[in-house]
């Protein structure tokens, strides 16, 4: 431990095993701790059952109709991955995809007046979906083919809009969307949690539309992935991806000092010895005096004996109570996925609820999800701060990542990364830099 490093991570959640994973595929020498026994810091999933009673102080343990506590895998953050999103793109390059493997989510839903609609994810779905009217489907339509044709580098198919000066608001005016179609396209096909997107330049929502109609078009039923066994398989992933080249890893490990000299960081001690190191990556949890609080999420897992109604009998889906239906400013997700994940014993299901706390009541917030979901067997409520770093790092040359926030897919988490990625090497993050070097240490291109 008495080492010199290049980068010591501290804290194993996705963000810093990926940044560590791309570190070490860069040639520098990384030393990754957690004070934890196992990985995945926040972003983990609690295996067996038992485990997740004890951590939520649930007083009794799992009854008999649970199966076996260990066929569980439930994840604490509820997310999936967008099949064109940059998360895939991560995967891929660094062929990190040899540890895992997918299921293509079956639906996302979209909840209007009370009830669940699937989001139509085909023309002939969506001309066959009761979410519109006849006449508002045609308008939808052209705008969908001009969201296709849209290309920012060529003026021909702005169609009269200018990407950075017209807001989304107008570009809606335009094709005479009513306000159905634009809760409906906003929050579940762009995603977005609020309305703030409206009154600022339309290129971001143009893209984050075309993310979605591109995912889409990989798999076909959804645009979201999810990883068999649970999302606590992507941290552990990466940070194998980090120990074929080089990485040392150290669970278990806690974290007395962060050794500060003139202002910057020099090391990291525990249990008496010092690690020094260059630059520091770490969750908010390691520096709380470099971290504001930012807001909170709620999440609620629940655990049922029955898919969700209304959905098809599907053993995985998404759905999304946009703001406007419940009178919020937030929208409110539910993820479900099942035992066909392995994350659940035979014939249950899990579906996790959140979303942005706006009251001192939280979990009255939620109550149009829950209503979706009963009868519910068990439920396990969290509330969890969200933090974000006070300064940027330049200086101190600790880089802080932020909380996991309440959307329902990975894009804000690899924005984080290329962010921080960017602060320590003061170059632009480049996929291509992910790629693994063609002779890999430990022989593993054999495989």
């Amino acid at each position: 431990m008495d080492e010199e490093y290049d980068v010591i991570v501290l804290g194993t959640g996705l963000t810093e095993c990926i940044l560590s994973g791309i570190m070490s595929v860069n040639g520098k020498k990384v030393l990754h701790m957690d004070r934890n026994p196992y990985y995945g810091g926040e972003s983990s999933s609690i295996t067996p059952l038992e485990e997740l009673y004890k951590r939520f102080s649930l007083p009794d343990s799992p009854p008999e109709s649970m199966g076996r506590g260990r066929d569980w895998n439930v994840d604490l953050i509820p997310k999936f991955l967008m099949a064109n999103g940059q998360l895939v793109k991560m995967l891929l390059y660094t062929e990190v995809t040899r540890y895992l493997d997918f299921k293509v989510v079956e639906g996302s839903f979209v909840y209007k007046g009370g009830k669940i609609y699937k989001v139509p994810s085909t023309e002939t779905e969506a001309l066959a979906s009761n979410l519109m009217g006849m006449f508002e489907k045609r308008r939808f339509r052209k705008f969908l083919v001009f969201v296709a044709n849209f290309d920012e580098n060529d003026p021909k198919t702005f169609e009269g809009v200018d990407p950075k000066t017209t807001t989304m608001r107008d570009v809606y005016k335009k094709f005479d969307l009513g306000q159905d179609v634009i809760d409906f396209t906003g929050h579940a096909l762009a995603l977005y949690r609020t309305d703030d997107y409206l009154d600022v330049p339309c290129l971001e929502t143009i893209n984050r539309i075309k993310l979605y109609s591109e995912s889409l078009a990989r798999y076909g039923k959804s645009p979201y992935l999810y990883p068999l066994y649970g999302l606590g398989e992507l941290p552990q992933g990466f940070a194998r991806l980090s120990a074929i080249y080089g990485g040392t890893y150290m669970l278990n490990k806690p974290v007395d000092e962060i050794v500060m000299e003139d202002g910057h960081v020099v090391g990291v001690k525990s249990e008496g010895e010092v690690a020094r190191c260059k630059q520091l990556i770490c969750d908010p949890s390691y520096i709380p005096d470099r971290v504001r609080k930012a807001g909170q999420v709620i999440r609620v897992i629940c655990v049922l004996s029955h898919p969700i109604k209304n959905t098809n009998d599907s053993n995985s889906c998404q759905i999304i109570i946009p703001q406007n239906q419940v009178n919020r400013k937030s929208d409110i997700y539910v993820c479900m996925i099942s035992y066909a994940h392995n994350v659940a014993a035979q014939g249950k299901y899990i579906a996790i609820i959140s979303t942005t706390v706006e009251t001192s009541e939280p979990e009255a917030e939620i109550e149009p999800a829950l209503e979706l979901l009963e009868p519910i067997d068990q439920k396990f409520v969290a509330i969890s701060d969200l933090y974000e770093p006070t300064d940027d790092g330049t200086d101190s040359q600790v880089f802080a990542s932020s909380s996991y926030d309440a959307t329902t897919h990975f894009e804000t988490t690899c924005n984080d990364i290329k962010d921080i990625y960017k602060r320590m090497t003061g170059s632009d993050f480049d996929f291509e830099n992910m790629k693994r070097k063609q002779n890999d240490v430990f022989g593993e291109d054999e495989q």
